[in-house]
């Protein structure tokens, strides 16, 4: 995980993350909540799939949802890197504690 490229805007004005995998593939997400813990935002990106995969797509499938810490360039521009093992648990831990706050 570790490219971000100036695409448009979503239509809800989300901003979109394009990560290249080790291969060179492309992937497009959405940053879909930003957590904060301590002094490092993290991000929870979920997958914008193309419109036949959407269309394709049953309501059992899962959408691919990854966990990002987002840094900053020297010019003030995101990036988007993979959290350590502990980051990964500290921010899923958060993430179950706000979903159980939020159905109570």
């Amino acid at each position: 995980m570790k490219d971000e490229k100036d695409l448009p805007q979503a239509e809800d004005q989300e901003p979109i993350v394009v990560i290249t995998d080790e291969k060179g593939q492309e992937t497009y997400y959405r940053e879909e909540m930003v957590i904060p813990m301590g002094q490092k935002n993290f991000a929870l990106l979920v997958e914008i799939k193309a419109q036949e995969e959407a269309e394709d797509a049953t309501d059992d499938e899962e959408d691919n949802v990854v966990v990002a810490r987002i840094d900053f360039d020297k010019d003030g521009e995101p990036i988007y890197l993979d959290p350590t093992d502990e980051e990964f648990d500290q921010v899923k831990e958060a993430y179950d504690k706000l979903m159980t706050e939020t159905e109570s």
